[in-house]
């Protein structure tokens, strides 16, 4: 297994170490490139860079390629190129088609080209669907059966022949009557699937019919496939990776080609004591060059971006722009259909705006097909100009420029910028959004671009230091471990949120629940999240609940608790989850308002949304204590009614009240509500105690037990609202409990959230109860085998992903520097 080494960077004209302290042994899951907001997250999902795609987030291919050109031999170091495919029979997501269908099981030999019943069946557009957001055919429920007659011209083409499909669920397509697939359940999204060469014989010129039937017993629904031919590849020998290294802004590569040292720095500042700055969607790639053998030696540099950074799927048809001003050249690219904010979901990419690739002045930038930009730099070092916009499938058109970085002997490099320009960031409740860095009419990525290359210098050494520092701090509170995984949470924390400027121009910092369902503005996302905002920038943290109190006080949600989310990203119209979580959403809001006033020192944002709180801690004070059956943020195991963590989240609610009464001045009220506070952890205490720990729920089924992590906020707020003995009797009762990956969410199953077991773990007195408790998720995070931008929740027996990935609730980890920065006031 390949581990993180201690590397160099070349930052100006010295080399600083950003080893020591940064050092690591840890393996990420996946390695962050470019990080910024949910739509523009670039990551590579292997220990070497050249071993796949680089990929978003959700895993499709947005292909950033590296080569570097010493003296005239050409060598790969950043990523792979991606699959492409020509379309036999393609797809509705490339070109919109009409099917024959029918919901009612037909005679048998319907996917026969000789069946003639099926012109009787009716007749509509691909895909066949119950997502109304996409242009199809609207299926609800039931089995369909579709039948595609297209006309193949000749020649037949040559090369692997795959289908591309995507099912929900059960499948099974047919060509001229010929099996291609069986496919079980559902996928998703489209994949492709190898075609058997026997089945390959009944594709022909002139008419083919396609057929399919799918079942949907359950669930969503969708239907859509095509016939594809996968293209040959040029393929590079690779330069040699001796290192990797990710600090929390930064992760920084070595590699050998030949006689030369490459270094590559991806760098996204996110610093969020700099509002401007970490709201900028522009980051940095650094390439250095050395000779390793003292002589001289012609280096050049090739960077490409595939147009898949700014397609949704690999085949909308795209265009390139160019620019340029005193400082810069740059190149764009983005879909000529420009859809903004035309859908909402989970596993989607953006398709409207445009993505920059921009460098220095001196530097050539151009575009064109990704095989003929690499072919024209490995013959020459050079691209052919070309100021012509190209148009394309966004798979083959990519954006590029070249650094010659001339003879080399000492280390020397340069740098590009990658921006991305959304137009408009989401919609709220009708009104469309743009992002914070946009917030004036007059800025264009133009401008931030410029802005963004005068600060490159300063603001790579202010990363630098900041990781440092970050690092440095986190191994105080928590040790080595707890450090490297706060570094690994910061940035993929930060790029699940959009900072944009809300109606009245404030800011709001707007979640998606990543591959979980969607949501927009989730307040139980935002929950274990805003501990690492808390501590690094009160203002997003606002920014987290800013729009939920709009929501309510705006009277668009009439219920006397919070809504769940306010829509689904990018979508922000109203709650769209199924199912409200009363006690959940009501307590969270209460303990973080109360946190950002404690940071503020001052009760402004409480006083200003009072009304509000009063109603939502009137909701708890009826029904917070013993909760009603109703669903919480950890009950993947099915509902629960009498939770006795949830109603510890209530009590907590209920005396951030009373504390922030204080702050405003009116003794009477906080009294009333932490006297309420304590007197229900009594009851608490006696109806939850189960021997030598407290159950998970108050009717103590035998052997029950649960993180009890909501009590965190009686220690971090100065609460004491429980005895300390609680907690610590919970802490040895968790010791024993653990499993090799990490301490169980609760009795029912062994699968965890790591962001609870940093909550849990910064209820510990003792510093080695709080490694304990660490430790496993540092292994989970080094040993899982899925290979994907950091999970929240895992198995604790293997370390395989159970669900969700690259979401924003790994802020949570930094709970511990949290609570360390609030008790030494």
């Amino acid at each position: 297994m390949m581990r993180i080494s201690r590397i160099m960077l070349v930052l100006g004209s010295s080399w600083l170490s950003i080893g020591g302290l940064l050092a690591q042994t840890l393996r990420p899951p996946a390695y962050p490139l470019v990080t910024h907001d949910p739509y523009f997250s670039i990551w590579a999902f292997n220990d070497t860079l050249t071993a796949a795609p680089t990929r978003h987030w959700t895993g499709e291919p947005q292909a950033l390629e590296g080569m570097v050109r010493v003296d005239g031999k050409t060598y790969q170091f950043l990523g792979k190129a991606a699959a492409e495919y020509r379309a036999v029979i393609p797809t509705a997501q490339e070109k919109p088609y009409e099917a024959r269908y029918t919901f009612t099981k037909p005679a048998d030999g319907w996917e026969k080209t000789t069946f003639a019943a099926a012109n009787s069946w009716k007749t509509g557009p691909a895909p066949f669907t119950d997502n109304r957001s996409l242009k199809g055919t609207n299926w609800t429920e039931g089995d369909i059966w579709v039948r595609r007659t297209v006309s193949v011209p000749a020649p037949l083409p040559t090369g692997k022949l795959t289908l591309l499909l995507w099912h929900d669920d059960d499948v099974e397509v047919y060509l001229n009557g010929v099996l291609l697939t069986k496919q079980e359940k559902f996928n998703d999204k489209y994949a492709y699937f190898a075609v058997p060469e026997a089945a390959r014989k009944a594709l022909h010129t002139g008419e083919n019919v396609l057929a399919m039937h799918c079942v949907s017993p359950q669930g969503g629904e969708h239907l859509d496939a095509g016939l594809y031919i996968e293209m040959p590849q040029q393929r590079l020998p690779t330069a040699r990776q001796t290192g990797v290294t990710v600090t929390a802004t930064q992760t920084n590569y070595t590699f050998e080609a030949g006689p030369v040292r490459l270094t590559a720095n991806f760098l996204s500042p996110l610093l969020l004591d700099e509002l401007e700055t970490v709201a900028r969607p522009v980051s940095y790639i650094t390439l250095g060059a050395a000779a390793t053998d003292g002589k001289p030696h012609t280096v050049q540099v090739l960077l490409t971006e595939a147009g898949t950074v700014a397609a949704n799927s690999p085949y909308q048809n795209m265009q390139t722009q160019t620019g340029s001003d005193a400082s810069l050249t740059w190149q764009a690219v983005g879909t000529t259909a420009q859809p903004v904010l035309g859908q909402a979901g989970d596993n989607v990419r953006i398709d409207w705006g445009y993505a920059y690739l921009a460098a220095p002045k001196g530097a050539q930038t151009t575009s064109g097909t990704t095989s003929a930009l690499q072919s024209a730099f490995t013959q020459s070092g050079k691209l052919a100009a070309n100021s012509k916009p190209q148009t394309g499938a966004a798979q083959r058109v990519a954006l590029a420029t070249v650094l010659d970085m001339g003879r080399v002997t000492k280390p020397t490099e340069q740098h590009v910028l990658l921006g991305y320009d959304d137009l408009y960031s989401v919609q709220y409740f009708g009104q469309n959004l743009r992002g914070w860095w946009r917030r004036d009419p007059s800025m264009t990525m133009a401008k931030a671009l410029q802005t963004a290359e005068k600060e490159y210098t300063r603001l790579r050494r202010k990363s630098t230091e900041f990781d440092q520092k970050m690092y440095a701090d986190a191994q105080a509170a928590g040790g080595k471990e707890y450090a490297d995984l706060c570094q690994l949470a910061y940035r993929q924390a930060i790029a699940a949120h959009k900072i944009v400027a809300g109606p009245k121009g404030e800011v709001f910092f707007l979640s998606k629940e990543n591959f979980s369902n969607g949501s927009i503005g989730t307040v139980d996302v935002t929950y274990p999240s805003a501990p690492m905002f808390l501590l690094y920038n009160n203002e997003l943290a606002k920014g987290l609940l800013r729009f939920i109190f709009d929501y309510s006080e705006s009277g668009r949600w009439k219920k006397d608790f919070p809504a769940h989310d306010i829509g689904t990203y990018p979508l922000a119209n109203g709650q769209t989850y199924g199912e409200d979580m009363p006690v959940e959403e009501a307590g969270n809001m209460l303990i973080l308002t109360a946190a950002a006033v404690k940071v503020d020192g001052k009760a402004d944002f409480a006083r200003e949304h009072w009304p509000t709180l009063t109603k939502w801690v009137g909701f708890l004070k009826r029904d917070g204590f013993d909760p009603a059956n109703q669903l919480s943020t950890d009950d993947f195991a099915g509902h629960l009614a009498r939770n006795t963590n949830l109603s510890v989240k209530a009590i907590m609610g209920i005396a951030c009240y009373g504390q922030m009464a204080q702050q405003l001045g009116d003794k009477k009220t906080a009294d009333e509500y932490m006297a309420l506070a304590r007197d229900m952890a009594k009851r608490w205490q006696t109806m939850a105690r189960d021997g030598d720990h407290y159950a998970l729920t108050f009717d103590k089924p035998a052997g029950s037990w649960s993180q009890k992590y909501n009590l965190v906020w009686d220690k971090v707020l100065d609460l004491n609202v429980f005895p300390k003995e609680v907690a610590q009797q919970e802490m040895d009762f968790y010791l024993k409990h653990q499993q090799r990956y990490g301490l169980p969410l609760d009795s029912r199953k062994t699968y965890t959230k790591s962001d609870w077991i940093m909550w849990t773990a910064t209820l510990a007195d003792r510093e080695a109860d709080f490694k304990a408790l660490v430790a496993p998720v540092w292994q989970f995070a080094n040993d899982t085998p899925v290979r994907v931008p950091l999970t929240d929740w895992h198995e604790t027996t293997n370390a395989r992903q159970v669900g969700f990935q690259a979401r924003s609730v790994v802020g949570g980890y930094f709970i511990k520097l949290l609570s360390d920065k609030m008790t030494k006031k």
